[in-house]
């Protein structure tokens, strides 16, 4: 950057801001709830003691240095689909060499689909426990607030997901400066209290870290449970690249996230050597008195920012996934006009929201939900390395050895810190398991649903060009107008156009038939988005592409094939889509319960008009019937 013009680095400096405020809320919120879940745990706490505050804040340290710093800001970043990180993107990547039907690119996609579904589970533990671990500050003011905790937590959260729907486009420039004072004062209380107590700078040695497993190998083990939490969120570095660039995360990360981070952990450590009884919440007992008020409101807006960040993020992934043909069409609302990436998807947004009501309610206190929180984030942690070693070994073309030192190291950091959580599955780690088990049964069941659905549309359909060429010996009375048939086998004669001549005994003097595909890229240029070709007796194809985030809009595209010579008038063009109903019969291909499963998921799905922003007054719809 030292080259680049004066407003290049402003731009810069504003994109690593922002990135402050979208990326780094879920793991800027850690130290409200990480080491005091820690030492003040009911699930096997460690005792306060010198050997074991250095020793935790060394293992803290170094999970910070080696699994954000290393494996996600110089390592994972690298695995960018053209720009744009996250587990699906990466999934993509990680498929694009592998050839269909290969037992390699079943495993990527399982993975990839787990992941995706551990994400979820994520997206409704963050918002309770960050906004509960906000709130519960209130307690260290005076006991007597204890009993507004959780109904004030509540109406935090409902309040974040109603405002949903108006978007963040007008709020969100708040988010950069709001965290930028957030880790200014993370920074400030953690110096204040390492001034008082300097010796837990010894920690930046990691021998206290390995002499403190070495020392207490269960207890040690256990422990990891607790201090994985110090990295949830580090996942966002990643999924969020696309929308901010490498570089101004990694500056926020290496400026000012990670020695804020640092300074309040060695400094929360630094109280607890000289106050143990802090471990009550060691986070708040930082500030004086007299800041605990205005603490307590900077960190709930924290909270309310990070867990804004993960709900968009759900937001996103579910399209990517509507996308990729892993999830049905959902009501898609886009909440500015400027901004592509700012979407609103109602059913998602009242899913998550109940399911944040029902877990504040079902375990009453961030330390009991901690338990559920690191399952979900060391799952997700894990299956990204295993889809980074993909990438490298087939996509990068790395040596099958260079391929596995390069992630193993990773893979058993991340499984030390998932055998720890896996202890605690009973204590709550089952919820996002569950959780993400049922979104992962949604996401495959739709996927089989769909292909099996393909092949039965497909098992006694009419080749396209030979009915054309049949078309030259007459007997269908053509009318004006143009008709566009939407179908997803290009070379066959679509289902709805047999129906429409069967009822109308007509054609239209121009037929398109429009097929749809998505690439496993995040954008598709316009430039490339429509082909055309001419297939003869007043019949087009044209294939409309996009990437796994564009925003489909087939007006839009149709206007684009001018420059082949086809202009489209609304008023005259007329859409023809089939209107499939499922009747679940016992098949061999897939299971009864999952065939009534895909069947519900495809009567509730939203319409072809909507999600392709059709107009509803040009559409004609046919039904079909179709036995599963």
């Amino acid at each position: 950057m030292s080259h680049s013009s004066p407003a290049d680095r402003t731009r810069f400096n504003a994109l690593a801001l922002a990135a402050l405020g979208v990326v780094y809320g879920d793991i800027g919120t850690s130290p409200l709830y990480a080491l005091k879940e820690v030492f003040g745990s009911t699930h096997h706490p460690v005792p306060i003691t010198t050997d074991n505050v250095l020793g935790i804040l060394s293992l803290v340290l170094w999970s910070l240095m080696v699994v954000v710093t290393g494996k996600y800001v110089l390592f994972i970043m690298r695995a960018d689909n053209r720009g744009e990180g996250g587990i699906m993107a990466l999934m993509a990547l990680a498929l694009r060499n592998s050839k269909e039907g290969s037992w390699r690119r079943s495993i990527i996609g399982m993975l990839g689909l787990f992941g995706a579904a551990l994400f979820y589970g994520d997206g409704v533990v963050t918002p309770a426990i960050s906004v509960l671990s906000a709130v519960e500050g209130l307690e260290v003011i005076t006991p007597a607030f204890k009993p507004f905790v959780i109904p004030l937590a509540l109406v935090v959260l409902v309040f974040l997901f109603v405002i949903q729907r108006r978007g963040t486009a007008s709020v969100g420039k708040l988010f950069g400066p709001v965290m930028l004072l957030w880790f200014s004062v993370l920074a400030v209380l953690g110096a204040l209290n390492i001034v008082a107590e300097p010796n837990v700078i010894r920690a930046l040695n990691p021998y206290w870290g390995a002499s403190f497993l070495v020392d207490n190998p269960r207890l040690g083990f256990l422990s990891l449970g607790a201090v994985v939490l110090v990295l949830t969120g580090g996942e966002a570095l990643y999924a969020d690249m696309g929308h901010f660039g490498r570089k101004p995360i990694q500056l926020a990360w290496f400026a000012l996230v990670l020695p804020s981070l640092l300074i309040n952990y060695f400094g929360q450590g630094a109280l607890l050597l000289s106050n143990p009884a802090a471990v009550a919440n060691p986070f708040y007992l930082l500030a004086p008195e007299w800041a605990l008020f205005p603490l307590v409101a900077l960190s709930t807006l924290a909270t309310v920012i990070a867990s804004q960040a993960v709900i968009s993020g759900a937001f996103s992934i579910t399209l990517q996934a509507m996308q990729l043909g892993y999830a049905p069409r959902l009501k898609v609302e886009h909440t500015s006009d400027s901004e592509i990436g700012q979407i609103y998807l109602p059913a998602i947004n009242w899913m998550l929201l109940v399911s944040v009501i029902a877990l504040v309610l079902g375990f009453g206190s961030s330390s009991r939900l901690a338990a559920a929180y690191g399952i979900a984030v060391t799952g997700t942690m894990l299956i990204t390395n295993l889809l980074a070693f993909s990438v490298a070994r087939w996509l990068w073309g790395w040596k099958l050895w260079h391929a596995i030192l390069g992630v193993l190291p990773f893979v058993l950091i991340d499984l030390a810190f998932f055998s720890a959580n896996s202890i605690k599955i009973a204590d709550g780690g089952w919820f996002p398991l569950i959780f993400g088990l049922a979104v992962f049964t949604l996401l495959t069941t739709w996927k089989r649903g769909r292909s099996l659905l393909h092949d039965k549309l497909g098992q006694d359909a009419i080749e396209l060009a030979p009915f054309i060429e049949s078309l030259a010996l007459g007997g269908a009375t053509r009318v004006p107008g143009t008709a566009i048939f939407m179908t997803g086998r290009p070379q066959g004669v679509p289902r709805a156009l047999l129906h429409s001549l069967k009822h109308y005994k007509v054609l239209h003097e121009r037929m398109m038939i429009v097929t749809i595909r998505i690439f496993d890229v995040p954008y598709v240029p316009e430039i490339d988005r429509v082909e055309v070709a001419a297939l003869g007796q007043g019949f087009w194809q044209i294939t409309v592409q996009y990437g796994f985030k564009d925003e489909p809009d087939l007006p839009a595209a149709l206007a684009l094939c001018a420059h082949f010579g086809l202009q489209f008038d609304m008023m005259d063009t007329s859409f023809f889509l089939g209107r499939e109903t499922l009747i679940a019969g016992f098949g061999k291909e897939m299971s009864y319960w999952r065939v009534l499963l895909f069947a519900a998921m495809f009567r509730n799905a939203s319409s072809l008009t909507a999600f392709f922003k059709i107009p509803s007054n040009r559409v004609v719809e046919l039904g079909s019937q179709i036995v599963m």
